[in-house]
């Protein structure tokens, strides 16, 4: 959350505006009450909100060596093809681990394709994410401030 909360307030800066969706605010009955072309109504709000939005930036932590599996089920069960066709997404991995979830990261690309949506190629992967995030809610590393400034910039433009 910390590093989503950065990215809004870099887009902020440029003069964009931007929202936080964080999946753990979804309905706690989300999984039996929106799949297979079921809405509940709490859903409704999501999905007006992915509907409305052209632009996504996709902060996604390492899960079993992919992305946490909610994650799918809410693309899933987000209307198709208007919620994520031909609409932008940037990806930014992270674990505590080696490698920023890449392996995750790719994965959510395949799907990303395949649902329509165009993913910028400047992917940002924070490995041993614990080591990258400052007491401040900034990054302590001068390169990743300046690879994520890059990052915000082209997605804003993008």
């Amino acid at each position: 959350m910390r590093i989503a909360q950065y990215y809004k307030a870099a887009l902020k800066n440029l003069g964009k505006s931007a929202e936080i969706l964080s999946l753990s605010d979804l309905p706690r009955d989300f999984l039996f009450s929106n799949m297979f072309g079921e809405t509940s109504p709490d859903f409704a709000s999501f999905q007006q909100r992915i509907t409305d939005t052209q632009k996504f930036i996709f902060v996604i932590p390492e899960y079993n060596g992919s992305f946490p599996g909610i994650l799918k089920a809410f693309i899933d069960s987000c209307k198709f093809p208007e919620s994520f066709k031909f609409k932008k997404a940037a990806l930014v991995g992270l674990s505590t681990g080696r490698y920023g979830n890449i392996r995750g990261i790719g994965h959510f690309t395949g799907i990303c394709h395949y649902i329509g949506m165009e993913v910028m190629p400047n992917k940002i992967y924070f490995p041993k994410v614990q080591d990258e995030l400052a007491a401040d809610g900034g990054f302590t590393n001068a390169d990743t401030i300046s690879f994520v400034t890059q990052q915000i910039e082209q997605i804003a433009e993008y």
